[in-house]
């Protein structure tokens, strides 16, 4: 029963469909955190989306950000 023309037709088909599956995986997943995790934000761009964001209040934005600017540019 099993070991007829179509369980073994099929058994390659689900081969290819999985090494699909894992080369779509890899190629379309990887690049994504590599590029994310390698990519580096300015602290002012950050402290802008925390304001942004609703995070910290105007005060604290600007008392940090005073801070930042003080530190880059001495």
């Amino acid at each position: 029963m099993f070991y007829d023309h179509h369980f073994i037709g099929m058994h390659w088909v689900w081969w290819i469909i999985i090494t699909l599956i894992i080369l779509l995986t890899v190629f379309n997943i990887l690049p994504y955190r590599y590029s994310t995790s390698h990519s580096r934000e300015d602290p002012l761009d950050i402290l802008k989306k925390r304001f942004a964001r609703g995070e910290i209040e105007k005060e604290e934005y600007q008392e940090r950000k005073r801070i930042i600017e003080e530190d880059y540019n001495p």
